[in-house]
């Protein structure tokens, strides 16, 4: 098992920001999401450092949907981020958590009335308006509220980045934003005649997710600068910004070979100095929004292992007291994950076995066929890299309560969530 940021081996115990895994298993129960504060402390200055937001004025936006407590606002705020929201719980979230809506952009494809009057009356910065339905909407409640709202059209750019099929976004057949190749942006772009109460300032797109390959995003950055040249001399529009998404990939297993940050924003840096002198345009301000490559490895689950069941000539199963609830990636996309057993780490891994969840569901499998040291019931077994879409996605199928969320660094242990208990699932019904 691979280990990340501040995680450290002593004595034969995993440790994660200087507290032992044990002891946050004893003190938070299993499950538990555990957070390596630093590594992404650290994450979040090297985006900023590399894709120049203090040099050049560009922006890094953390994309929420991977991990959003307040804890999480409140520490994007610490370091300078901006935020991508894509909901109105995550912008009630960032609003409530003091997080400044002038630096927040507003995702979404489907965006409600009520989201949008929420989005306007917040002040949120950036609206990313998706569709014409949006559009209009967005123009009554401005006028309505007598603003006037900055916003991003997103397109469809026609690339296609080679990652899982449910997560590509920037082909043609996508169910977000106004498709290039069709004309529906430059429709709407003809529809802005009829608005004063909607400023467009900037266009977004975003490719896909967890992309290893760098290639792409430097074929997004000729589309877009392309298209901030012709928005400028079609139609006399100025597009000062430049939103290129996020979608860089990270490290799960073995098979992943993702590259560094910096190596991503430099090159992406490059590109966009060298087309926009080609083609003769000024270099507009640029905006990054990655949401995985800051959490992911940063996040860890501990559980506890209960029955351990042998079927000879077949596998062996062990299960643990979580599973889809907490971790729904891999019964979604067969998402591969390391994990070991945090009182062993310095044993040796022959035995093979497959990590099963307690749902009632035969495809509720966390690892399968993974080369483990010799477990008992009652061992605390980790699955490493699950900081982005493991809590944001989870659920309480089967009446399971959502695990508790604790950050760690320098040997102190901070709740960030608490666990569910059983009243707080009764707590909606009638």
């Amino acid at each position: 098992m691979k280990l990340h940021g501040s995680m450290e081996i002593r004595e034969n115990e995993l440790y994660i920001g200087g507290v032992g895994c044990r002891q946050i298993a004893s003190e938070y129960k299993t499950p538990v999401y555990v957070f390596d504060e630093q590594l992404i402390i650290d994450n979040c200055r090297e985006y900023r450092k590399y894709f120049k937001a203090e040099e050049n004025g560009n922006r890094v936006a953390y994309a929420g949907k991977a991990f959003l407590p307040s804890y999480m606002c409140r520490l994007m705020k610490e370091e300078k981020m901006c935020l991508d929201v894509v909901s109105g719980g995550e912008l009630y979230t960032a609003y409530k958590s003091g997080f400044p809506m002038e630096n927040v952009f507003f995702h979404g494809n489907n965006k409600t009335r009520e989201e949008v009057e929420m989005g306007v009356a917040y002040g949120v910065g950036k609206f990313v308006v998706d569709n014409f339905y949006e559009l209009d909407m967005l123009e009554e409640i401005c006028e309505r509220e007598n603003k006037v709202q900055e916003i991003y059209f997103r397109i469809t750019p026609g690339i296609e980045a080679h990652t899982h099929e449910y997560i590509k976004t920037g082909q043609i057949d996508s169910k977000f934003g106004f498709a290039l190749v069709n004309g529906d942006y430059y429709n709407a772009i003809e529809k802005l005649k009829e608005y004063d109460r909607v400023k467009l300032v900037g266009i977004h797109a975003h490719i896909g997710s967890q992309i290893f390959d760098i290639d792409p995003f430097l074929d997004e950055v000729d589309v877009m600068m392309n298209l901030v040249k012709e928005t400028k001399e079609k139609y006399g529009i100025e597009l000062t910004d430049v939103d290129l998404g996020g979608g860089i990939g990270v490290y799960y297993t073995d098979e992943d070979k993702p590259k560094a940050i910096k190596d991503f924003c430099e090159a992406i840096i490059e590109r966009t100095e060298k087309t926009c002198s080609e083609i003769g345009i000024d270099v507009p301000k640029l905006v990054i929004e990655p949401g995985r490559s800051v959490v992911a490895n940063a996040g860890s689950t501990l559980y506890t292992i209960g029955s351990i069941k042998e079927i000879k000539d077949v596998r062996v199963y062990v299960s643990v007291d979580g599973g889809m609830t907490d971790n729904i990636r891999p019964s979604l996309y067969h998402a591969g994950y390391e994990c070991s057993i945090v009182n062993k780490m310095n044993s040796n891994t022959d035995n093979k076995v497959t990590i099963a969840g307690k749902c009632c569901e035969s495809g509720d499998i966390l690892i399968s066929n993974v080369a483990v040291s010799e477990i008992e019931s009652g061992d605390t077994l980790i699955t490493t890299s699950t900081g982005a879409y493991g809590y944001s996605m989870s659920s309480n199928y089967n009446k399971i309560p959502k695990p508790a969320v604790v950050a760690v660094k320098d040997g102190k242990i901070t709740p960030v969530c608490r666990r569910q208990t059983f009243d707080d699932l009764m707590e909606l019904e009638l």
